[in-house]
């Protein structure tokens, strides 16, 4: 189940960092990195939809040296296993639980600080409005916990994945994690190694299950499986009225737009935001150098 990354695409330049692996049983193994000192403040970071914990590459760098940042890869994504839909149920539900497992396996006692990006934000969130008490802060990279708002519409391109043309595209020629290597970076056109290194997980029929099933597995409708999660997650948000909270938005996003911006402005109305007009979806990549130096200020403050 394990997946196959050609050591000469992911460098250890770009991503010199130990692998660690956690059993979610029935023999899956979770990949995260766990990097910094054990008691230093802790920080998440929470990836989404083709990514994987390479995304955070730059940010771990940045921080490792004062906070202990902790990135998974979801199941089916990254570096940890890729199973098939009979051997484990690819839903948000099953993420949520995933994160929470391995948090508590992590034993951590401090407060912690969640990073969210895409997926990330629903998965994250679906833990933190569970354990407020335990979120020190909050940095929000073009993500949501709530459901599409009612001043923008459902993306084409999605919709179009969610087809079995498009299906066959995503599982048969990695069209899914392609596309966004290509269209995700507006200001700062993503390097082909690096490119080539948010691709390498996804090398075959197989390990592309999950980027698939993400798209799958976006609730639109009342009926769908997991509407009913985001909306008491929604609900929710409230609990974090006074946490410091940081959102660095790329404005260039086809999904993430701003219409998920004044959402969040809405749920969190004191929060800071940083918004980034020729930014796109992968903003932490996009503009790295503004905005990494400002998570790092805001977390360490």
């Amino acid at each position: 189940m394990s997946t196959v990354v050609p050591t000469n695409v992911v460098s250890p330049t770009f991503y010199p960092f130990k692998s660690h692996y956690f059993d979610r049983g029935a023999g899956l193994r979770m990949h995260f990195l766990d990097e910094g000192d054990a008691d230093a403040p802790p920080v998440l970071m929470v990836h989404g939809n083709p990514s994987w914990s390479f995304y955070y590459r730059n940010l771990v760098k940045a921080l490792s040296s004062t906070h202990r940042c902790i990135v998974p890869d979801h199941i089916g994504m990254g570096l940890s296993d890729k199973p098939d839909d009979a051997a484990y149920t690819y839903s948000l539900a099953q993420r949520i639980d995933d994160l929470s497992a391995l948090i508590e396996s992590l034993k951590l006692t401090q407060p912690i600080t969640l990073v969210v990006h895409d997926w990330g934000g629903m998965i994250g969130f679906g833990w933190a409005v569970k354990h407020p008490e335990r979120i020190k802060r909050l940095v929000i990279l073009n993500t949501a916990a709530f459901s599409l708002p009612s001043d923008t519409s459902f993306p084409a391109a999605l919709r179009f994945t969610r087809t079995w043309l498009g299906s066959f595209l995503v599982r048969g020629f990695n069209a899914f994690s392609w596309g966004a290597t290509v269209f995700c970076c507006r200001r700062n056109p993503m390097p082909r190694e690096v490119a080539l290194a948010y691709r390498a997980p996804y090398n075959t029929w197989q390990n592309r299950i999950a980027t698939l099933r993400f798209v799958q597995d976006i609730p639109l409708d009342p009926s769908d499986r997991g509407y009913a999660l985001v909306e008491s997650v929604a609900a929710q948000l409230h609990k974090f009225d006074n946490t410091p909270a940081l959102i660095p938005w790329g404005a260039k996003d086809f999904v993430f737009n701003d219409a998920f911006l004044r959402q969040w402005q809405r749920y969190l109305p004191k929060a800071k935001v940083h918004r980034i007009a020729d930014a796109g979806h992968y903003v932490l990549e996009d503009a790295a150098d503004e905005i990494i130096p400002m998570i790092v200020d805001f977390i360490r403050g």
